[in-house]
């Protein structure tokens, strides 16, 4: 019987990674109309798909997509991936890759003005920068639930559709600002007044760009970027200097927040730390001997930055084996912090709570796992959900059955 029960669930789980890795990478471009006063958006959509991916050069990175691939009927919810100062759409594709294997849309914009072809909004003597990149992130959410291609794909609950954001560098500061982060360009000031020897390339942009090391504020005190659809962001080596305690204290959402320990672009303890001590229950990630550009693809030829080429990394980090690890935490994250998964871990645990006296602990821990991958498989895969709909409570079940049986191995 022990043998029996093993053989089922194995084929069980089998047939469940199965499916649930079918998934490849699709990829389209969305344009999204500009007015007069809110300019084009160019997106980058990554979507599931069965159609087989191939390498594909996007400039000076590749991504392993299929171009144009029909996407899959359900989709477990929108994330939109903000990229940083100068940076490109498809400078985190391995990310948005992983995010789409695991069943979400991800539509990563090249924000206007603020790109490696157009560096015009940090200029603004305005502070538009501050404003402007939030706003821009809130369009393509805009756009894309209300796009009749995608928008019945993309899983509801009762609180709405399901949507998250993640970001780097200035993408960090902008999907803390969906969030509820409020910036105050003043604290810039003061910030780089004192501690420009500290914060060197941070507070010498501004020199050179205006924004953001010395932008004004924006029209006294800040109207809210945060856009209440966003239910969890990943902020990557943030900007973060310019939010005040207040607002970051106010966060209510999950955040999960990177910090690259050697970062210079954006010294830690001005910027990552910073938001981490302020903001209740933040998940804190500190990667050892990292630079600022360690969550960026590695790109396939020199590119320039204020901190030297993009492609560098220090002796001994092997970014190719981080974002490897990245692209395995960041979408985990994104499906615990959602209703269903937390749903499918309190049965995980009542199941486990409920099993017979006799049953070992460590049998109990590994049919509560099995639960939880199962459940998790389904709720990625509409056509093994309905399967599994309303079953997997029998795992313990079976369990007991085991227990019972005086057949041996």
């Amino acid at each position: 019987m022990n043998r029996f029960f093993t053989a089922m669930i194995s084929l069980v789980m089998l047939l469940l990674v199965d499916a649930a890795t079918a998934h490849e990478t699709g990829l389209r471009q969305l344009t999204i109309d500009g007015t007069s006063d809110s300019p084009l958006i160019v997106v980058a959509l990554y979507y599931p798909t069965l159609a087989p991916s191939q390498a594909v050069a996007m400039g000076p990175f590749v991504a392993h997509v299929a171009i144009q691939g029909p996407p899959e009927a359900g989709i477990k919810g929108l994330i939109v991936p903000s990229h940083g100062t100068g940076g490109s759409e498809v400078a985190h594709s391995s990310l948005a890759e992983a995010l789409a294997r695991d069943g979400y849309l991800v539509a990563a914009l090249r924000h206007p003005g603020d790109n490696w072809q157009d560096r015009s909004l940090p200029k603004d003597p305005g502070g538009a920068f501050f404003s402007q990149r939030p706003r821009q992130v809130t369009r393509v959410i805009d756009a894309l639930l209300s796009d009749p291609q995608w928008r019945d794909r993309i899983a509801r609950d009762a609180s709405g559709p399901r949507i998250g954001a993640v970001g780097h560098s200035a993408g960090g500061y902008t999907v803390l600002a969906l969030a509820g982060g409020e910036p105050d360009p003043f604290r810039i000031a003061s910030h780089c007044s004192a501690e420009a020897r500290e914060d060197p390339i941070f507070c010498s942009m501004g020199s050179r760009e205006r924004a953001p090391g010395t932008a004004a504020p924006v029209s006294g005190p800040h109207t809210s970027l945060t856009d209440a659809r966003v239910r969890a962001v990943v902020a990557l080596a943030p900007l973060g200097v310019v939010f005040t305690a207040r607002s970051l204290g106010d966060i209510r959402i999950p955040v999960a927040l990177y910090e690259a320990e050697d970062d210079h672009f954006l010294v830690p303890r001005y910027h990552a730390e910073w938001v981490a001590h302020n903001i209740p229950e933040v998940q804190m990630h500190r990667v050892p001997n990292a630079w600022h550009f360690a969550f960026v693809d590695t790109p396939t030829r020199a590119v320039a930055s204020e901190d030297g080429d993009v492609r560098a990394d220090p002796s001994g980090f092997d970014r190719g084996a981080f974002l490897k690890q990245l692209a395995q935490d960041i979408p985990d994250f994104f499906d615990r912090v959602s209703p269903e998964e937390r749903l499918t871990i309190e049965k995980a645990q009542a199941h486990r709570s409920a099993f017979p006296a006799h049953v070992r602990a460590e049998e109990r821990s590994q049919i509560a796992s099995i639960y939880v991958s199962t459940a998790r498989s389904a709720n990625s895969n509409p056509t093994l959900k309905r399967t599994f709909s309303g079953k997997l409570h029998l795992l313990p079940v079976a369990v007991h059955v085991k227990h019972l049986c005086a057949c041996g191995a």
